[in-house]
């Protein structure tokens, strides 16, 4: 931490930064940003129309015509697609590797457990750790093989710190892919290679709409206290904390109360403030807790109906869904 104190900001300017799922949300929000620092920049996404749309909006922000800006349509679920991903990506740049790789893509489709089916929890598992995880796999070999510092920085969400009715498929991934990046953070010391994960809450894009979409009252209840942020908002954030050295990087009020209470070993942004953000959640959690906990048993009849008129005690289909 005291290190840290002493540390020359990391500056995007001229240096290339990929950005995985940014083509909308939060994705393009960083992606705008680092084009207004004056970084080249690659998006990728799967939706080749929504990369078009990304692209109009990033040549209006673009600082310099000498600034590299592209975007390519890969799918990242499996290691073959990452691979191609970063050939594509790397190819106008000399074939040399990203300065920094931003994971941004992914989705959320919440719903009670016994709702999942084995397509809807293996898809879950791709949208929140295989996306990344792959990525990260084949960016970090070639900057270990060709001895390049670089960042690689991962995205996880509250439910990475936190369990919630309603994300049993979705949080096992984020909470996944920050046991990653803990473990990365201490190995990628080998290499010189700064790791960073961002949790973000509630965040107000087009990604949360198709959230609410499959999740419980129960949840939209729940989440009723988090004020949500839009996906520039946070952007500045996380940003902000890449650029400061951060790693568990969570820039709003209840994100800092759950990852100075529950971040582990990991490093404390500010041994001092993350003190009092750990006293308040050591008084605070265990009270929100059992507020959730009474919230949820409120809403058993509500759910016994819910259940009902679904027809899931009369049905023999042993994948029942939404």
């Amino acid at each position: 931490m005291l290190g840290r104190l002493w540390a020359k900001s990391w500056d995007p300017k001229g240096k290339h930064c990929y950005v995985t799922g940014g083509s909308s949300g939060l994705g393009l929000a960083v992606a705008k940003l680092l084009v207004l620092k004056g970084a080249h920049v690659s998006i990728v996404s799967r939706n080749a129309q929504r990369l078009e749309s990304a692209m109009k909006e990033l040549e209006t922000v673009r600082t310099s015509p000498n600034q590299i800006l592209k975007s390519y349509s890969y799918d990242l679920i499996t290691a073959t697609g990452a691979r191609e991903a970063l050939d594509a990506v790397c190819e106008p740049h000399q074939r040399r590797n990203p300065d920094a790789i931003f994971m941004l893509a992914g989705s959320c489709h919440p719903r009670f457990f016994i709702e999942e089916t084995e397509e809807t929890m293996k898809t879950q598992m791709d949208q929140t750790y295989w996306v990344q995880a792959w990525t990260a796999l084949e960016a970090s070999k070639r900057m270990v093989r060709d001895k390049s510092k670089g960042k690689i920085v991962f995205h996880s969400a509250y439910i990475g710190y936190i369990t919630l009715v309603g994300y049993a498929a979705y949080g096992p991934g984020r909470m996944a892919i920050r046991a990653l990046a803990d473990t990365l953070r201490q190995e990628f010391l080998l290499y010189d290679i700064d790791i960073h994960i961002a949790f973000p809450g509630t965040m107000y894009t087009p990604g949360y709409d198709i959230e609410n979409a499959t999740k419980p009252k129960i949840t939209l209840k729940i989440e009723e206290t988090d004020p949500g942020v839009t996906g520039d908002q946070y952007a500045k954030g996380l940003l902000r904390g890449v650029q400061s050295g951060d790693f568990h990087i969570s820039p709003d009020l209840l994100g800092n109360i759950f990852r100075a209470s529950m971040r582990g070993v990991a490093p404390s942004s500010n041994f001092f403030v993350d003190s009092l953000w750990n006293f308040i959640g050591w008084v605070g959690l265990p009270i929100w807790r059992m507020t959730v906990d009474s919230t949820v048993k409120g809403h058993r009849k509500e759910h016994e109906e819910y259940l009902s008129n679904k027809g899931f005690y009369s049905s023999s289909n042993k994948s029942f869904s939404q």
